[in-house]
């Protein structure tokens, strides 16, 4: 199973249209939102909709009708911000997409990425959805928010940015500097003496 598949991102993104990418750069990853994280939204959309409706039919209130188009428009714009949202991962950067009326795109640049963490809420760790939050040298940073399976996500962009962990240099150059360094130590004892 791929990093797509296990994380729900589309296998074919359409993400030239708003994307300023090299040619170079290659789409290793897209995502967006899930689609469930509209539901409380939705939920007080209906509510607003069923006390507009049901307060002005018992209550004789037309007033009331004025919670419908508020919780309509409530439902609408999170499910709106949703399927407009968009997260990539390239090769060499990290791409957010938002808007609705407007565009708003964010880029992060894989070496100025410093510190990345995920975060699952009580129901994001019920069903396995949270956000990936990343930080970049010189400020900035991006998050991408109620994505699938947000432990591989992160796991996925550390890959790419690479393990600036790893000590540089492989065992037989640092078993000669260690050989020097004792050489050096042992000279320095035969002088002190």
């Amino acid at each position: 199973m791929s990093l797509a598949d296990a994380t729900g991102a589309e296998h074919a993104p359409n993400v030239d249209e708003w994307m300023a990418r090299g040619d170079d750069e290659d789409v290793l990853w897209s995502g967006r939102p899930r689609l469930p994280t509209v539901l409380p939204a939705v939920l007080v959309g209906l509510v607003l909709v069923a006390i507009g409706v049901g307060g002005a039919v018992t209550e004789n209130q037309l007033l009331l009708l004025s919670f419908v188009p508020v919780g309509v428009a409530i439902a609408v714009a999170a499910y709106l911000r949703v399927v407009n949202t968009r997260y990539v991962v390239t090769d060499h950067a990290l791409y957010r997409k938002t808007g609705v009326l407007s565009r708003h795109v964010e880029r992060v640049s894989l070496h100025r990425v410093q510190n990345s963490a995920f975060t699952q809420g009580v129901l994001g760790s019920a069903f396995d959805y949270g956000t990936v939050s990343v930080e970049a040298a010189g400020g900035g940073a991006i998050d991408f928010s109620d994505i699938n399976d947000p432990r591989a996500v992160r796991a996925f962009v550390e890959k790419q940015v690479g393990d600036d962990d790893e000590i540089p240099g492989t065992l037989d150059q640092w078993t000669a500097v260690r050989d020097e360094v004792r050489r050096l130590r042992t000279a320095f004892e035969h002088r002190s003496q």
